[in-house]
């Protein structure tokens, strides 16, 4: 097995320009995945996807390597998730396995990274994703109606106690792993039969606005990473 640590680093932002290299708690946003992934025994190679060369320069600058130029066309806000993967894949055809790294999600730590890698080869399946608790249940979520009405948003029965409620996990953005002939079959990192690692909410921060910014900076300086 070849495992790919890949990282996906546009240089497009809207919520927060140029996000992937601003200083995040002293070092570039980016070297926060670029450092965990070379730390990790498991990972073979680690490599930065961008169609920018001041990321790229950085990203060469924190050791991961950049062999191959992301086309635009896969950087914009119109491109499927999946298609920097694919096209990795496709200039690394020696790769069988990739593990993606989002560089918004600066909390995960070793630990994450190998025992996700773990787990899915304990549970013999092709993939395995990172998720956390959901603070807020789908069954006290609703959607408004025209005339402003609520309408419910699950199939939950009405509950006025947590308890009483299955637990609910959420995506947290921090580790995708899946074999190469999963990505290429299902062009997505989970399916019915992915096994899910749940993580820390303060491991599980993904960094999209300006709040979540904070929120990060704050935990990572209390040292609670």
């Amino acid at each position: 097995m070849t495992l790919l640590a890949l990282i996906p680093a546009r240089g497009g932002s809207k919520g927060i320009p140029r996000k992937n290299i601003r200083l995040f708690c002293g070092k570039p946003l980016l070297q926060w995945s670029i450092e965990v992934a070379l730390a990790a025994p498991s990972v073979d190679r680690v490599v930065v996807s961008t169609e920018d060369s001041e990321i790229a320069e950085i990203a060469l600058s924190c050791g991961a390597e950049v062999p191959f130029v992301r086309p635009a066309h896969l950087a914009s806000d119109e491109a499927p998730g999946i298609a920097p993967v694919l096209h990795a894949l496709e200039q690394l055809p020696e790769v069988t396995d990739v593990l993606l790294l989002q560089p918004t999600s600066p909390m995960r730590e070793l630990i994450d990274v190998e025992t996700i890698v773990a787990l899915r080869s304990e549970a013999g399946r092709e993939s395995s994703v990172s998720l956390t608790h959901s603070s807020k249940h789908p069954a006290w979520m609703f959607t408004l109606s025209s005339q402003q009405l609520l309408e419910p948003l699950s199939i939950y029965p009405d509950s006025d106690r947590r308890q009483q409620l299955p637990p609910i996990y959420v995506l947290n953005g921090a580790l995708y792993l899946a074999s190469r002939t999963f990505l290429e079959r299902e062009l997505s990192f989970h399916s019915a039969n992915t096994v899910g690692y749940v993580m820390p909410p303060e491991r599980s921060v993904d960094i999209d606005t300006p709040l979540d910014w904070q929120w990060g900076e704050f935990l990572m300086q209390k040292n609670l990473r």
